[in-house]
């Protein structure tokens, strides 16, 4: 009966009903764009990071990020042991990466520059790593004596895709080696200290260049960043290898970058919660107050207080209920259509280019702007209900 009537004073009330489904459904749309708008900021950060340079972790052989070694190749890996082999078939794993990093010089037949290298499975790799902005040419791949390389090395250097040049560096014997590769493509990262000084060979070339037939590490593509757990507990507990997560291999630039975001996205969630729980408060409880004859006749027809606050929260929960389904509804239907193309974004922290983000709205959000539309509605509800039944009905009836 109670429900009956609810919905019906709702209908009749529809000026007043309007502005409460309006209030709610506003500020919960507000709520979901906003966390679904740092939700990707963050998501973005995470793949620009594995899928431009890390992957989701790497292998090395124990206490080797630990310290500087003075012969490093000696604590190499084979990539012929049988852990590698295992590795691979690993179900979690859907590709390994094995790389050598290496810092040579770089000679386009004029000048010479010192870079940081890093010798990769081109092929394997342009299949996983999707995000490192090339902007002329293409990712090496197949070319066995391709090389890419940052915008500022490129320009440092005034080379072009299809220049050729030459990369020197010292074997593990002390000897000085040379290798003759040619551009196939410049990327621009963002990221300064990346862009002007690192670039990429194929991994044969580097071992090559390095006089050896080992990898210093393994870079791992999962088929899902859940897995990573798993992976790292696995080869941690094997004697001779341990597993570190992007995010330690990265932490000035990723790290850091989403440790400040996350506080800075947390203040003002709040203060943005607060505003929109204010304003459904407001107005809820401005309609109370204002259905004080209504509540009087309530009263003079023999409804006791309980009675009439359980027919006024009815009314709150039904409001709730459907102005946060409606603020649900509108902040999907936002995101389909007018940011369907994302938001241009300036450069964030550590990085030097702007970004497109989308918003990625959370199904997990979804519970919680009900709980915050529910709640602000009956609480405003409650308030102004209590302090309008402990005025007399004879007041009442005049207001």
């Amino acid at each position: 009966m109670i429900l009956k009537f609810s919905f019906r004073n709702i209908l009749r009330q529809r000026s007043r009903a309007i502005a409460v489904l309006a209030t709610v459904s506003l500020g919960i749309s507000a709520l979901m764009i906003y966390h679904g708008f740092n939700a990707g900021i963050m998501n973005q950060y995470r793949e620009n990071t594995i899928r431009a340079r890390f992957g989701h972790g790497s292998v090395n052989t124990k206490g080797y990020r630990d310290q500087i070694w003075d012969k490093p190749w000696e604590k190499w890996i084979d990539p012929k042991t049988p852990f590698v082999e295992v590795l691979k078939n690993r179900p979690e794993i859907e590709f390994i990466f094995p790389r050598i990093s290496f810092y040579a010089l770089l000679n386009n037949g004029e000048k010479t520059l010192s870079g940081a290298g890093e010798g990769v499975d081109g092929r394997s790799e342009s299949q996983f790593f999707t995000t490192l902005n090339v902007i002329k040419g293409k990712a090496l791949s197949d070319e066995e004596d391709g090389i890419i390389l940052g915008k500022g090395l490129a320009e440092a250097l005034k080379l072009n895709v299809g220049d050729r040049i030459t990369v020197l560096a010292n074997t593990h014997s002390g000897s000085l080696n040379a290798v003759d590769v040619y551009v196939t493509g410049i990327f621009f990262a963002g990221m300064k200290s990346f862009d002007d000084t690192f670039f990429r060979i194929q991994l044969t070339k580097a071992q090559e260049l390095l006089d050896t037939t080992k990898v210093e590490t393994i870079a791992l593509g999962l088929r899902d960043l859940e897995l990573w757990p798993q992976v790292e507990t696995w080869v941690d507990g094997q004697p001779e290898f341990e597993a570190t997560a992007f995010n330690v291999l990265d932490k000035v630039y990723y790290q850091n970058s989403v440790d400040f975001l996350k506080a800075q996205f947390s203040f003002m969630f709040i203060i943005i919660v607060l505003i929109v729980v204010m304003g459904i408060f407001n107005t809820v409880s401005t309609i109370i107050l204002e259905r004080k004859g209504e509540i009087g006749n309530l009263r003079a027809n023999g409804d006791s207080n309980q009675e009439v606050m359980g027919l006024l929260l009815t009314e709150s929960l039904i409001l709730g209920l459907i102005g946060a389904s409606v603020g649900v509804f509108i902040a999907y239907f936002c995101n389909m259509t007018i940011l369907s193309n994302g938001i241009q974004m300036p450069p964030g922290p550590g990085i030097t280019r702007q970004f497109t983000t989308f918003v990625e709205l959370q199904l997990s959000f979804i519970p919680i702007c009900y709980l915050i539309g529910i709640l602000s509605s009956l609480v405003g509800t409650i308030l102004a209900a209590r302090r309008v039944l402990k005025m007399p009905i004879t007041e009442l009836l005049k207001g």
